[in-house]
């Protein structure tokens, strides 16, 4: 049962309850790209251009993508994927996999409905870097200026909360929490109550002092986008971030609701360790760190604003100071990873990831393609320690991207 606590937490890395990925980015120290990475398994070995590295998406190379997909959905028993690749001058691939239902059987499509976890993160720094720019908070101010009650408040700063460098306990790794989600997985939870159980444990270290991956940081940065805000944490995200960027099948639920049509997804994360459809859970236990439900053509559109701060319509999201703030991710304890404010860069990828029972998530960014990646499937078992998102995203930038591989590792100290 400790066990299955622990693997609750993944979402960022390869390990937050509700997910997340990262990206390299313009401004921060980008980590190096390999000149090469090895051939999948059983396939011919990758042909980059000179220039980004980049395959075209010619009709062999969606093939190689599609076999490398079914590969990865048999060695890790994927009921569903859908799989969305894009670029502006290289072509585009999106196909769906296997099933939705495995009762009914019904098939996979690229339109439904999916579970997020983690890629909420994105959502709600980006929130929060909204009212940085506005002037009504700084990313230096101190977590104790707006909520009382924080471990270590008065020297914790937003920025650290954002970039995962707090020293907070993981609400999500605690004992009693995962016995109270697991026995009732329809119930409810608030804010505060997902901070007690956090804060019941010490800190983990003084801030700044290391990388920590917690969805104790994005609770506490949702109450501050909703006290600064002057509204609900929902309703600030979609007036400022989902309408401006048109992502209008992108939604921050209040409960179990569930827009239709949307995948059945499949979780081990139960008290016995057997399997169930988690569907109906309530997401309210991730709020902030990840509650929300997008589609693939919203998350298409979500992965360059996030990587670049500008919209469709090139109007800016964040401005350009702030933006060069966000993808500043110095190295984590993680080889070829580092963390911004709310987006992980895996050599040279920009995004985040997304965890949590039943769902898995995958939105990045390749800025030397202008490249985009989705990926969305509905069970968060994993393999030998690997989250099956990554595996897909491992699996396909070898393919597509051979010079930037989305490799996170496994991080099983940090389940």
């Amino acid at each position: 049962m400790r066990r299955s606590c622990r693997r609750l937490r993944r979402g960022a890395v390869t390990a937050a309850a509700v997910g997340a990925l990262v990206v390299p980015l313009a401004g921060g120290p980008a980590l190096g790209a390999p000149d090469s990475a090895p051939a999948v398994a059983g396939q011919p070995s990758p042909s980059p251009s000179p220039s980004d590295g980049f395959r075209a998406l010619t009709p062999e190379v969606k093939q190689q993508v599609d076999r490398a997909v079914q590969q990865v959905m048999r060695d890790a028993d994927i009921p569903g994927v859908t799989v969305g690749i894009w670029t502006p001058d290289k072509g585009s691939h999106v196909r769906s996999f296997g099933v939705a239902d495995k009762e009914t059987g019904r098939p996979m499509s690229p339109n439904l409905y999916m579970r997020i976890g983690s890629e909420t993160k994105t959502f709600t720094v980006t929130a929060l870097l909204k009212l940085v720019d506005e002037g009504k908070v700084g990313l230096d101010d101190t977590i104790g200026e707006y909520v009382d009650g924080v471990p270590n408040g008065d020297e914790i700063t937003l920025r650290q909360l954002a970039g995962m460098r707090s020293g907070l306990f993981n609400y999500s790794e605690d004992p009693d929490f995962f016995k109270a989600l697991t026995s009732d997985p329809e119930r409810p939870f608030t804010p505060q109550q997902l901070l007690d159980y956090a804060f019941e444990h010490p800190v983990l270290f003084q801030p700044g002092e290391e990388f920590s991956y917690s969805n104790t940081n994005l609770i506490l940065l949702g109450l501050v986008v909703e006290q600064v805000g002057g509204r609900p944490l929902q309703d600030y995200i979609r007036d400022n971030v989902l309408r401006p960027a048109g992502m209008d099948r992108t939604v921050f639920p209040t409960d179990a609701a569930f827009p239709r049509p949307h995948a059945q997804g499949y979780t081990n994360q139960t008290a016995d360790g057997k399997v169930a459809d988690s569907t109906d859970w309530n997401p309210s236990w991730g709020w902030a760190a990840g509650a929300m439900i997008s589609t693939l053509e919203d998350l298409r559109v979500w992965a360059p604003t996030v990587a670049t701060g500008v919209l469709p319509d090139g109007e800016t999201l964040i401005s350009p100071d702030t933006q060069k703030q966000r993808l500043d991710t110095p190295p984590t304890s993680i080889p070829g990873t580092g963390y911004g404010l709310g987006v992980f860069d895996v050599q040279g990828w920009i995004g985040h990831n997304g965890s949590l029972p039943g769902y898995e998530s995958l939105t990045i960014y390749l800025p030397s393609a202008r490249a985009t990646l989705v990926v969305l499937l509905n069970t968060d078992i994993g393999k030998d320690n690997e989250e099956p998102s990554t595996l897909l995203g491992d699996a396909i930038t070898r393919i597509v991207s051979p010079r930037n591989v989305f490799d996170l590792p496994a991080q099983p100290a940090a389940r």
